[in-house]
């Protein structure tokens, strides 16, 4: 299993039968190199999205037409692009699974907000979320856009994730701090890579913080279009 940061909370995760991109915001992103993109998305199969803001379903579209492949995520907004926009959608909800290329993707709460661009201002975008990823003998909890929730404990003890992808940078999510208390009390990862930091100024730029909090477990600082055997 390989994961790849793209910068901010995109990543491309080839687990399975399947090379999944999370989030893929790409286009104007300022710690992506443009001229990575076609390495970044050779092979795809899917494309996972947590929410609909623009910092992480900006390349949605355009990818979901140019690759010919399916667009996952909550029901709401997965319909509202096949109706308008004509791509494939694979559209599901809270507890939900699916199965991509052998990879078990459950779908599970998250708190923050999601929308996307229209003529007159946000549109609602169906509900912001998180996934468990199980495939190769891991499970994966992938954050999304969120802070500190109490429904953290049951997930955590029921899907009993090992690696971790948190939302880190604050501002707009859990910063360094509060992800270290969630990963510390409510879950039991030995690896735990951050996201949605170091790209704008007012967003954490180190995840030292996340490292000493977590003595015992593997944090991982990402770099760019560098891949993480997992």
């Amino acid at each position: 299993m390989q994961l790849t940061w793209l910068g901010h909370s995109g990543f491309r995760l080839e687990i399975e039968g399947a090379v999944i991109l999370i989030d893929p915001w790409m286009t104007g992103n300022p710690s992506f190199p443009p001229e990575a993109r076609e390495a970044a998305v050779q092979g795809a199969t899917h494309i996972l999205l947590t929410h609909g803001h623009g910092d992480h379903s900006g390349d949605t579209l355009a990818l979901a037409k140019q690759l010919k492949i399916p667009v996952v995520g909550i029901f709401d907004l997965i319909s509202h692009w096949e109706s308008t926009e004509g791509i494939e959608g694979i559209g599901f909800n809270k507890g939900g699974t699916v199965d991509l290329g052998g990879a078990k993707v459950t779908m599970v709460n998250a708190t923050h907000s999601s929308s996307i661009s229209g003529p007159d201002g946000p549109i609602y975008a169906g509900h912001e979320s998180g996934y468990m990823i199980a495939g190769e003998g891991h499970v994966i909890y992938l954050s999304g856009d969120t802070d500190i929730m109490a429904d953290m404990e049951w997930m955590g003890d029921y899907h009993k994730p090992d690696i971790g992808i948190l939302c880190a940078g604050g501002h707009f999510t859990m910063d360094m701090a509060r992800a270290t208390y969630a990963a510390r009390r409510y879950f039991n990862f030995k690896t735990v890579i951050p996201c949605h930091y170091k790209t704008f100024p007012q967003l954490e730029q180190s995840a030292q913080a996340l490292i000493d909090g977590l003595p015992g477990v593997q944090v991982i600082e990402p770099q760019v279009m560098k891949a993480i055997t997992l």
